[in-house]
């Protein structure tokens, strides 16, 4: 069974959501079927079909939950030494060479991945090309519009 790379915070994450829908959103949706159903005619009750429908939302998104974190390999950036090394987990600082620009980038999983907040997915192209360089390296990203080419400035385990 293959696992699934979290950092320590996306499993916390993913934790917090798990309880969230087991404690709050599950027993409110039984609540909002239960009311529906008091309604009478279930055939034509619009209420009871939207209640019973966020159920089975909430339903599979506890069942997709656990099993990522039954299959998790949970990696604690701060608790890493991969000798300057990039590593699923590091934090990335990047120059573009065409441009001057500098961004920053933490490699993490799938679910964690969020490019307003700097996350980016160990499985994105831009981060398989920096996986394995260290600081001073330069790193080829086959983008849209061509290679972009970015130095590494510094990696960090944070």
């Amino acid at each position: 069974m293959p696992t699934i790379p979290l950092t320590k915070r996306g499993a916390e994450l993913l934790k917090e959501e798990l309880h969230r829908l087991k404690t709050i959103e599950r027993p409110a949706v039984i609540q909002a079927i239960a009311e529906a159903r008091a309604q009478g005619d279930l055939s034509e009750n619009a209420e009871y079909d939207a209640a019973k429908d966020r159920q089975g939302f909430i339903e599979g998104r506890i069942k997709e939950i656990e099993g990522k974190l039954a299959m998790a390999q949970i990696i604690d950036p701060a608790q890493m030494d991969a000798g300057g090394k990039v590593v699923f987990g590091a934090t990335v600082e990047l120059e573009d060479e065409d441009s001057g620009e500098r961004v920053t980038y933490q490699i993490v999983g799938e679910d964690e991945a969020d490019l307003k907040t700097g996350r980016i997915n160990v499985s994105s192209p831009i981060a398989r090309a920096l996986i394995g360089k260290e600081e001073g390296d330069v790193a080829e990203v086959q983008a849209p519009n061509g290679v972009r080419r970015y130095e590494i400035v510094a990696v960090r385990y944070e």
